[in-house]
């Protein structure tokens, strides 16, 4: 968590459960998916594009579900700490 001057803003980082580094890149894998359609001799396809983002020190990769669900947790968390005990 970093703190910025007088300021209370908090900043935390999604960080690898591995390594704890910060810092991924993303590795696109791209791919055309054929299936027949039973009405007919044509085939269709769809185009996929599957993301992963990897670490930069352990090449640990992780999907962008589950970074969404890790900063799910980070941001509720982080406003369970803040909260005011009710009276």
């Amino acid at each position: 968590m970093h703190f910025f001057g007088d300021l209370n803003i908090a900043e935390d980082y999604f960080l690898c459960d591995k390594c704890r580094n910060k810092n991924f890149i993303r590795i696109c894998n791209f791919s055309v998916n054929f299936r027949g359609v039973n009405f007919s001799d044509d085939l269709i396809y769809d185009e996929l594009t599957k993301v992963t983002y990897q670490c930069t020190h352990c090449k640990n990769t992780f999907s962008k579900q589950e970074i969404e669900k890790r900063l799910k947790e980070m941001i509720d968390e982080r406003l369970k700490s803040l909260a005011r005990p009710k009276k």
